[in-house]
This record gives C-alpha cells, structure tokens and sequence, in this order.
C-alpha cells in the first residue's frame, strides 16, 4: 500500500498537482488493510512518506500493517522499531544505504523477522554499464551547463538537521548580497551533496542543494511581528508534540 506525503500542499504549490488531494487519512488506511486482508494477502506492507514520527503514530492506530518502509524524514535506524505488531524500517536518504528485511510468515501472521541496515560504499561499487549508459545519455544535451564552475569553496559545505548548514550560509549569505537584503530565509530542504574546502563547485552542485522545481527568489517588507510569527509557525511545523501536526518547513 502507497502512502503518499500528507502535507503535498503545503510543501508545494497546489497549480502543480490541482486534481489530487492528500492527507492523513487512518480511517481510508484501515479500509485499505482490511480490504487486502480479506482478499488473502499474508503479509501488508506499507510505502510510506509520512516521516517517521507520522509513521509511528499511524502504527498505533492501524491494526494489521506487518512492515511500514518509512522515508521523508532522511533517518537511517539500525533496527526497527515497533509499534504495536508493526515493525517501521527507515533506511536513510540519497542511497546511503540499503535496507534488507526478511520475513518469517506462517498461517498469514508475521512471526518473527531478520532486517540488516547496509551501507552502501560507492566508490567500491562498479556501476551497471546500461544504466550507467542511460545516464550519460540522458545528461549530455545538459552537460556543458551542469559541469560550469561558478565557484571554489573555502570551506565544507554541507547539510545537517532541521535548521542549518554551510550550504544553507551560502546561500542566504548569497541572497543578502544580490538582493541588497537585511535578513533572508531559505528552505532548509535537508538535501545535496557535501563540497570540501578547496574543492569547484559546479551550476550542478548548486542545482542539487536548492528547491529548483519552482526556484524564485522575493524580496518583500516584514514586519518584526511577521517575522515572529514565521519563526513560531515553522518552530511549530518541525516539534509540535503530535506528529500529525508535523508538516515539515525546514528553514
């Protein structure tokens, strides 16, 4: 069973997707369960980008998911966790790791289970020739753009947490100075890859750390009062004590 992330409206503009709606839905969910069940299936599970306090909250109040494969919140567990009969994997983001879980079912129950949380070592790794293929091809009508140097770092950059990075630095540092602004806020979209000190950073590098779906920059007058009132709502998005009042923002 898919799960789609809940709050798809919030964290996107609605002209993107204006025929689907999306949401937290427990009582369709059981339906879901209930119906797969009846039709013989022994083992349920679920594909989820709830995030993984979402997750677990949903476990709670679902009876009969075995397995809830749980992403959107990037944590890499070296075990399960379980809640009620339900076990929630989370195997981290941008292929870092693999995750394997083996099943014990019998007579339509999960007995019992096996899961290996595997890091993946690239750089060790031979890549698959077609697929390797496929991506240069796909790549090189774009590949004198991607490969353009804008600059060379002085330091790490990177992605960490909730809130702050030297990527997220750079690029408000970067705002401020092209907008001729006196505070500026970012995404912290928790994503990209990290640049050493001394390293080129490439028009790709900065593509992959930045929201370029519907990339725009404003400058606009707040209000000391707005900017409150922005901090407190995102504040509130990320640590509200019930995770269905989770929504995200990371800024």
């Amino acid at each position: 069973i898919g799960q789609a992330f809940p709050y798809m409206p919030i964290a996107n503009p609605g002209w993107m997707f204006p025929e689907y709606s999306f949401g937290i839905r427990d009582e369709r969910m059981q339906e879901m369960v209930d119906e797969v069940r009846d039709m013989g299936a022994e083992v349920v599970v679920v594909l989820s980008h709830n995030g993984f306090d979402v997750d677990k909250k949903m476990a709670s109040r679902v009876s009969g998911i075995d397995v809830i494969l749980s992403g959107h919140t990037h944590d890499a567990l070296p075990e399960p966790v379980l809640v009620n009969e339900t076990i929630i994997v989370a195997s981290g983001s941008n292929g870092k790791f693999v995750s394997r879980v083996d099943l014990d079912v019998r007579d339509g129950r999960m007995m019992g289970f096996k899961h290996k949380l595997i890091p993946i070592f690239s750089d060790v790794i031979t890549p698959d020739a077609q697929v390797a293929a496929l991506i240069d091809e796909q790549r090189a009508p774009y590949i004198n753009e991607l490969t353009e140097v804008i600059g060379q770092s002085e330091s790490l950059l990177y992605r960490r947490g909730n809130f702050n990075g030297s990527w997220d630095d750079l690029t408000c540092q970067a705002l401020i100075e092209e907008r001729e602004a006196d505070i500026s806020m970012s995404p912290g979209v928790r994503w990209g890859p990290s640049i050493l000190p001394g390293q080129d950073i490439t028009r790709e590098d900065i593509w992959n750390v930045t929201s370029m779906t519907y990339g725009a920059a404003y400058r606009t007058e707040m209000t000391g009062e707005f900017i409150h009132v922005i901090l407190e709502d995102v504040a509130d998005n990320l640590f509200n004590v019930d995770p269905y009042y989770q929504h995200g923002g990371d800024m």
